[in-house]
């Protein structure tokens, strides 16, 4: 697969134009300031030694092969051609060669003057903007271990003063996706880790007062980013569960997420292979690095801490790779800005189409890339074989033909959103508003959300949905919170279309790589349409996030206003699902290919203070 997407043309030019047209105005200041020095001033004298004058370059120069000497001031030397400005204003050109040792000296100084002269503007600038620095001769350490990967062009590396950017496409070199046997329906897309959106590592990491654990923490977003530009999340999923003993990871530690953005879950040691033993094989976020297995006969063999890193005999701190949890750093040495459950800032990735529930007893068996920009995923299921293939276009689009175990095949294509770095991806059916946005009810006033379709049925019939739990400001009551007397708030639907034989009730808040839900009601008889505030409602009641069939009332651990969704379905017959198995990933895959009809209202809740 290719390992890295090429730069915006646009970005590319811009840059090349400011610096160019920076290099050129210092070196017109270079110049008129050359000019002036050529003037000698009254009283210059020679100086054999080649020590720099310290109020003017005039000087006497010694012309070895015509064993005469010229008195003047050096203006500029190019591709071995010397020039001096004699007392009379007049230019002589000479060749390098010729000069004495000590005067070719002199003007190898003098040229490494005016070079540096060049480059420090150049680079106090480039530092001001966010990575400007390129120049590989000043590079920091850290972009050593990065380097094998940038000489095999996966990834492109940058830095300033306080941080060490990588860039790439999130796809890299090795086989993806094989050995799955919990799969999300997720496929490897590209994703575009680059300006702004680059990974940072700070480049002066500052020990924490208190360090930050991984447990049960930080469940969203990376924890590290390996040396190959692949970011490394937290060994525990967004359930809290080990990734890799639930199954959930390929035969290289990584899979995708709801974005289609492949990623790591334990610390990727097959890179020693490319990197080197005993070199870095990733950054954690804190700016640490963390190395693969230690070996218990090294001579430098210490202990472990609780956070899965010790500090070497020069004081140096660092991480190790573990065969057991937490797999790689199990926390945070090193100061981090924890926000909305992740470290921040980070990269977002951007989602091409709807993120699906997972298919129940699926095992990948194969990936490969057909032809160029064209992969197939080959999956099993009970025995029989299904596929997933999709062709990336130039221009962002990916079109998907799916063929499941029973042999029937649909076909989809999906084409980049335009939306603001950061957004949450969409699920089947649930399509939250902008973030910063209130939810907007059809007359204008907020309340009652636009209702969303699922899946690719974008013509799918609306039903309206509403609240009287919700007031005119989109705020849910207090009384359906923790806050409150934890009641389960009233619903209302209407609009479901003919045919409809039950209805299905999901309540739910999700963000990138993490959903919450808590309330499940499904079988509703198809004559109902409410569910009246703190009532027990007709049907059957599935499981919440903490396993009980109940409602979970709103509890926000976070600082801040959350977005929250109800979603009812109207089906076109009833489901068979034990209650049990009635989480909500199990009821959107249950109720796929009967929906006749959706609707979603969003609503707010902000926690009370304690």
């Amino acid at each position: 697969m290719s390992c890295l997407a090429p730069h915006p043309m646009k970005i590319l030019q811009e840059n090349v134009m400011s610096r160019w047209c920076l290099r050129v105005c210092v070196l017109c200041c270079l110049t008129s300031q050359q000019l002036s020095w050529g003037h000698p001033g009254p009283g210059h004298s020679k100086s054999k030694s080649g020590s720099l004058p310290t109020s003017s370059s005039g000087r006497d120069w010694s012309n070895s092969r015509t064993a005469t000497v010229e008195a003047g001031s050096f203006v500029m030397a190019r591709e071995g051609i010397v020039q001096i400005r004699r007392a009379d204003d007049s230019l002589m050109t000479l060749p390098l060669r010729e000069l004495s040792p000590e005067d070719q000296e002199f003007v190898i100084r003098r040229m490494e003057k005016i070079r540096e002269a060049v480059e420090e503007p150049v680079r106090l600038a480039q530092a001001g903007r966010r990575g400007g620095a390129t120049d590989r001769s000043a590079a920091p350490l850290i972009a050593e271990h990065f380097e094998p990967f940038v000489k095999l062009q996966a990834i492109q590396t940058r830095w300033d003063e306080r941080y060490f950017y990588v860039e790439s496409n999130g796809i890299p070199a090795h086989q993806m996706m094989v050995g799955i046997t919990s799969w999300q329906q997720q496929v490897p897309l590209p994703q575009k880790y680059v300006g702004d959106n680059a990974w940072q590592i700070p480049l002066h990491p500052q020990p924490a007062q208190s360090p930050a654990t991984t447990k049960n923490r930080f469940l969203r977003g990376a924890i590290a980013i390996a040396v190959n530009g692949i970011p490394i999340f937290n060994p525990l999923n967004n359930r809290g569960d080990d990734a890799y003993l639930f199954g959930e990871l390929d035969e290289f530690g990584g899979h995708c997420g709801r974005a289609d953005d492949y990623h790591y879950h334990i610390a990727p040691v097959h890179l020693e292979k490319t990197v080197g033993a005993g070199k870095p094989i990733a950054y954690a976020l804190d700016g640490y690095p963390i190395y693969g297995y230690q070996d218990p006969k090294a001579p430098d063999f210490a202990p472990l801490d609780s956070l899965n890193g010790h500090k070497d005999a020069k004081g140096n701190y660092h991480y190790h790779a573990t065969k057991t949890y937490p797999y790689l750093n199990g926390g945070f040495f090193g100061e981090v800005v924890e926000k909305e459950g992740q470290v921040d800032p980070q990269p977002r990735a951007e989602p091409l189409r709807p993120s699906l529930p997972p298919l129940r007893d699926a095992k990948i068996v194969g990936f490969e890339e057909v032809r160029a920009g064209s992969y197939r995923l080959t999956y099993e299921v009970q025995g029989k074989r299904g596929t997933v293939s999709y062709q990336l276009s130039d221009n962002g689009a990916a079109s998907f033909e799916f063929v499941d175990p029973q042999g029937r095949k649909s076909t989809q294509t999906y084409s980049p959103k335009r939306r603001g770095r950061g957004d949450a991806p969409d699920r089947p059916g649930d399509r939250p508003p902008p973030r910063g946005e209130k939810p907007r009810r059809k007359d204008g006033r907020t309340g009652q959300a636009q209702p969303a379709a699922v899946g690719a049925d974008a013509d799918i019939a609306r039903l309206v949905v509403s609240s009287s739990s919700v007031d005119e400001q989109g705020r849910l009551s207090q009384a359906c919170t923790c806050d409150g007397k934890s009641e389960s708030p009233a619903v209302t639907w209407k609009e479901a279309p003919a045919g409809t034989k039950a209805f299905a009730l999901s309540l739910w808040h999700t963000a990138p790589d993490q959903e919450k839900s808590y309330w499940v009601v499904y079988n509703i008889p198809a004559k109902t349409t409410s569910v009246a505030q703190n009532k027990k409602p007709e049907g059957t009641i599935g499981l919440n996030d903490r396993r009980r069939a109940e409602f979970d009332p709103m509890c926000s651990r976070a600082p801040g206003l959350k977005t929250y969704h109800i979603t009812v379905f109207a089906l076109s017959q009833k489901i068979e699902l034990a209650p049990e198995n009635a989480t909500r990933a199990n009821l959107l895959e249950a109720i796929r290919g009967r929906v006749l009809a959706e609707g979603t209202l969003d609503f707010q809740y902000e926690r009370k203070a304690p």
